[in-house]
């Protein structure tokens, strides 16, 4: 059962979060099931950037990203070179370290 670190992030988890997640699931899923409410305003469907998230750590363990999704990040803020949305990278076997960045493009938060 692969290991989720996801880094201090100031409003979602201030103290950061070690969880266990199943190989298959979503980064969006294991976070959201582990009380870190990560905005997704396209309730994920990789329709929208606000489930963009950073894998510091295991990013070449997850399935490479398709081109809706590479379009979609383009509009993302912050976007780095490990940048995936939440809800399309589908956790493997390998742990992994995750950052949740401070901002994202929507202007109004979504309070899923």
């Amino acid at each position: 059962m692969p290991q989720i670190i996801f880094l201090p992030n100031e409003d979602l988890c201030p103290e950061g979060a070690v969880v266990q997640a199943e190989k298959g699931e979503s980064l969006l899923d294991v976070a959201l099931k582990n009380d870190i409410h990560v905005e997704h305003a396209c309730e994920k469907v990789c329709a929208c950037t606000t489930c963009h998230m950073i894998v510091r750590e295991g990013f070449d363990s997850i399935e490479e990203s398709d081109e809706l999704e590479d379009d979609m990040l383009d509009k993302a803020w912050g976007l780095e070179p490990e940048s995936r949305l939440g809800c399309q990278a589908i956790i493997e076997d390998e742990d992994l370290v995750v950052e949740i960045p401070k901002y994202t493009v929507n202007m109004v938060s979504e309070n899923h």
